[in-house]
């Protein structure tokens, strides 16, 4: 958390960094420099079309690529409070800005949020998600589902197993793909993706009992029937993953399903990038589906701090307008594997999964927000730490992990 002094030191040296950092020649350029972690093939890809279409629209893009999302992340908020900001930078969408804005140190962004109707075209848990005290302060571009379950195909029609639609068909298809000696389920075993697991298990249960336990943290919800039912599920889930999996990278756990060698997994839709990397195509070589009745989102954003000088709001000005333009964002999400943010333009030229996802989006009732969207980072932390205590130990009763789970719920209370 930021000190009060220092936000109010670090907000002067923002607006003087923004009157000594450019010049008036170079302000008429437009000139917006981005700090995005997006490094990989695909990301780069992806952030290319949005420095094309700042370009396209009178803009000169300045790109500073920081890999690893926290790394991008601790540079910007420094660049911000030691007085010298870039024009914009990535977020998650979630709490990860909220000490910029308890400072003061953002740019609102309502007059374009009503500008484009974003509280007609965005989805609410996603304007929610940036919306702090009535006002909008960040752009969301995209839309990521954390519980899409990939899948070979070959795999599956060799053993003769069909596309899970529910917990119950999950666990017939792991059966049949197991008893042809193929790793049924290819797993990175590692907090986050442990997590993720559970939390793809619990909102293919019910969306409602999803939303619930995270925002209402109600302890008689982790001791229901369903919450237990979740629990014994990703327990079953350890004899259906391969012992290599402990502290396997997801996209290595990716490559499994990719070459055969495991049948599904379920992950983000940032894995499609893998599978397409891999020169395979949605419906030829895999499938994609998301089992149960939930969309479970969360996304990216960019941020505006605050800047006195006149052509770096410009700057910001067009910049975010630009990010959420229709053809920007099928333009950028076609690259990016995700969904575009806004539900009012055209998804069919966009992938099967991208598709599949975008009508799940439009419904309100599939709409779920990422669990970093529902609880702050240390109830996120707390509940990342039991459940991996639980995978890790297989001889931990239910009912003990089910007591620390309603514990952490309540760890920052």
């Amino acid at each position: 958390m930021l000190s009060k002094r220092t936000v109010c030191l670090a907000l002067a040296g923002a607006l003087m960094s923004g009157a000594a950092a450019f010049t008036p020649a170079q302000a008429a350029e437009l000139k917006a420099e981005v700090i995005h972690w997006w490094t990989s093939g695909g990301e780069s890809a992806a952030v290319k079309v949005f420095a094309d279409q700042f370009t396209k629209a009178g803009g000169t893009w300045i790109d500073t690529a920081i890999a690893g999302g926290a790394n991008a992340r601790t540079a910007a908020i420094n660049r911000v409070v030691g007085g010298k900001p870039p024009t914009a930078m990535q977020f998650n969408t979630g709490k990860q800005f909220d000490d910029l804005v308890a400072g003061d140190l953002l740019r609102d962004m309502d007059a374009l949020a009503k500008a484009q109707n974003w509280d007609k075209i965005v989805p609410k848990p996603i304007l929610d998600a940036v919306t702090r005290n009535g006002h909008v302060y960040a752009v969301p571009v995209n839309i990521h589902a954390q519980n899409w379950l990939w899948y070979n195909k070959a795999v599956l029609e060799k053993a003769g197993a069909k596309e899970p639609k529910t917990i119950d068909e999950l666990f017939a298809t792991l059966d049949k793909i197991k008893a042809t000696g193929v790793i049924p389920l290819a797993f990175a075993s590692q907090k986050t993706w442990e997590r993720g697991l559970f939390n793809s298990l619990l909102a293919a249960q019910s969306r409602d009992l999803f939303v619930n336990v995270y925002t209402k943290r109600d302890v008689a919800l982790v001791k229901s029937p369903e919450f237990r039912k979740v629990a014994e599920a990703f327990g079953k889930m350890r004899d259906y993953t391969d012992p290599s999996s402990k502290g396997r990278n997801w996209n290595d756990a990716t490559a499994l399903v990719i070459t055969g060698k495991a049948g599904m997994q379920f992950m983000g839709d940032w894995a499609k990038g893998e599978f397409n990397a891999a020169g395979q195509t949605v419906g030829k070589e895999y499938g994609c589906v998301v089992v149960g009745p939930s969309y479970v989102m969360g996304g990216d954003v960019f941020a505006f701090a605050k800047i006195k000088d006149a052509d770096q709001t410009a700057a910001q000005d067009v910049l975010a307008k630009t990010l959420l333009d229709p053809e920007t964002q099928i333009k950028f999400n076609a690259k990016k594997g995700s969904v575009p943010v806004r539900t009012d333009i055209d998804v069919s030229t966009l992938d099967a999964c991208a598709q599949t996802g975008a009508k799940l989006l439009s419904d309100p009732k599939a709409q779920a927000p990422a669990v970093e969207l529902m609880t702050p980072a240390t109830v996120t932390g707390a509940v990342e730490d039991v459940i991996s205590q639980y995978w890790n130990n297989p001889s931990m009763p239910v009912d003990d992990f089910l007591n620390k789970f309603a514990a952490a719920l309540k760890s920052d209370i």
